[in-house]
C-alpha cells in the first residue's frame, strides 16, 4: 500500500484508468469500516483499478475539538497497517486544515475526487457527509455523478443488537469497561500496538517487570487495569495483565501502557508488540503504600489469569 499525503505526490499512472474510492476517518477499523473496505477492494479488483481509502490527519473531529479531542482508537501507524492488511492500494491522507475545512461540496467532488484521484466509483456509508460544515451528502454525489462519469454506491450501516456500529459506539463501550461489547463492534478484541521502550524500572523493583509502550496519542480510549493477550513475539500469544494510565501512586503525568507478561523473562526492548484487551479488571487507583499496591497487583494477576483461562477452554 502506498501512503500519499498530497495530491501532487499521487503518481498519475496509478489512477490513469480511474480509481475506486471510499472516504472516512477509519478509526478503529470496526465492522462498518471493514464492510466499506471490503466492497471497495472487490469493485477495484473487478474493474482492474486501484482501491483508494481517503482520510484526514488530523481528523476533522480532532481539528475542531482543539485541546479536548476524542480518544483515538488507533494511532496513525496502526491505521496504516490495518488498511494495508485489507488490500487497500493507496491511502490518501491529506492534512486537515483551514483550506480543507472551507472547501465547498462541489469543489471537493470535482477538485479532489474527480480531478485529483480520478475516481470512477465511490463507496460511502449511509451517514456520509463531507466538505465545509458537513454540507455535502450522498445526494450531492448522486446529483453530479452522471455528468462526471461517476458511479456512487451507498453501503448500509451494520447493527449490533439495535445499535449502529460506529467509532463513537466503540469508544463508549471501552470507556465503560465493556470489552465484550467493544469486541462485538470491532469484530475482534480492542488492540493497541507499539514498540517496547525503557521505563523507570518501577515494576521490576516491585517484582512485576513490565513491557512499556508509549501510547503516542493525546487521549487513550482505555484507562485502568486489564487482562490482555500479547501478539508479535516469537514465543506466540502470551497472556498478561496491563495497566493504562498515569500510575497515580507514583504521581506520574504522561499516560503509559505497561504490560506484565505471565511466565516470561526475556529482554524485548525494541520489539513491536500488539496488546489485545480481553477483560477490564478495575479502574486505576492511588494506594497509600507500596505494600498495598503490590498486594493489589497480585490480586490483579490472579484475576487476569482466571479471565484469560476461559479463552483456552
Amino acid at each position: 500500500m502506498r501512503l500519499v499525503r498530497h495530491l501532487s505526490d499521487l503518481p498519475f499512472d496509478h489512477v490513469a484508468d480511474g480509481s475506486v474510492v471510499t472516504i472516512g476517518a477509519f478509526d478503529g477499523i470496526h465492522l462498518g469500516h471493514r464492510q466499506l473496505l471490503r466492497r471497495v477492494v472487490d469493485v477495484a479488483m473487478q474493474s482492474n483499478r486501484p482501491a483508494i481509502a481517503m482520510s484526514f490527519e488530523p481528523t476533522p473531529k480532532e481539528f475542531f475539538a482543539g485541546d479536548q479531542p476524542p480518544a483515538r482508537l488507533m494511532r496513525f501507524r496502526e491505521k496504516l497497517d490495518a488498511l494495508a492488511e485489507r488490500k487497500i492500494d493507496i491511502f490518501f491522507c491529506p492534512r486537515f486544515g483551514n483550506e480543507m475545512r472551507n472547501i465547498a461540496a462541489d469543489a471537493f467532488i470535482r477538485r479532489v475526487l474527480v480531478h485529483g484521484l480520478n475516481a470512477r466509483h465511490i463507496v460511502v456509508g449511509d451517514d456520509f457527509h463531507f466538505a465545509r460544515r458537513r454540507e455535502g451528502s450522498v445526494e450531492d454525489l448522486l446529483r453530479v455523478a452522471p455528468a462526471l462519469d461517476l458511479t456512487v454506491e451507498q453501503v448500509p450501516s451494520i447493527l449490533v443488537g439495535n445499535s449502529r456500529v460506529s467509532s463513537t459506539s466503540v469508544r463508549e463501550a471501552l470507556a465503560a469497561g465493556n470489552l465484550e461489547r467493544a469486541t462485538a463492534l470491532l469484530g475482534r478484541p480492542y488492540r493497541m500496538s507499539g514498540r517496547v521502550v525503557r521505563g523507570r524500572q518501577v515494576g521490576r523493583a516491585l517484582g512485576y517487570a513490565t513491557a512499556n509502550v508509549d501510547l503516542r496519542r493525546r487521549q487513550s480510549a482505555v484507562m485502568g487495569i486489564y487482562a490482555v493477550r500479547v501478539h508479535g513475539l516469537p514465543d506466540g500469544p502470551i497472556d498478561g495483565v496491563a495497566s493504562v494510565g498515569t500510575r497515580p501512586t507514583f504521581d506520574l503525568v504522561k499516560p503509559l501502557l505497561e504490560v506484565h507478561l505471565f511466565d516470561f523473562d526475556r529482554d524485548i526492548y525494541g520489539e513491536y508488540i500488539h496488546v489485545d484487551f480481553i477483560r477490564h479488571l478495575r479502574d486505576e487507583e492511588r494506594f497509600e503504600s507500596i505494600d498495598d499496591l503490590v498486594a493489589q497487583m497480585k490480586i490483579d494477576e490472579e484475576n487476569a489469569r482466571s479471565a484469560l483461562s476461559t479463552l483456552n477452554d
